[in-house]
């Protein structure tokens, strides 16, 4: 039987290996996206200087209750939001080692609707 924390290792090291090939600058941050069994949480950070630039999660209040697949909705067009105050156009997509399926998928096509382009 596969544990829980088999799958959280499984995704980890999935994610690290991406890791090594995707990484974000002050021009072009990286879109980093963590999903929990209650929440997903969207940062955009420059790994160049080691900053978050922008950041959205299911956690902020202008998020209602609603299902999860809405509420990633929600939190794309609102990192998306963010990223535009901030002068931010172009970035770089981090799945963090999820399937892009599902609230994952929702996040980022509400991110490109709303005016980021990856």
């Amino acid at each position: 039987m596969i544990t829980k924390s088999d799958k959280n290792k499984v995704r980890q090291h999935r994610h690290t290996r991406v890791r090594g090939k995707i990484s974000g600058t002050a021009e072009r941050p990286r879109l980093n996206v963590f999903r929990s069994n209650k929440n997903i949480y969207a940062q955009l950070i420059d790994d160049v200087a080691g900053v978050t630039l922008a950041s959205a999660s299911t956690l902020d209040a202008s998020i209602a209750e609603a299902p999860k697949t809405e509420q990633a909705t929600k939190v794309g067009a609102l990192v998306a939001e963010r990223a535009k105050a901030a002068g931010i156009e172009d970035v770089v997509f981090d799945r963090g080692g999820y399937l892009y399926h599902g609230r994952v998928k929702a996040l980022a096509e509400s991110a490109r609707e709303a005016g980021l382009k990856f």
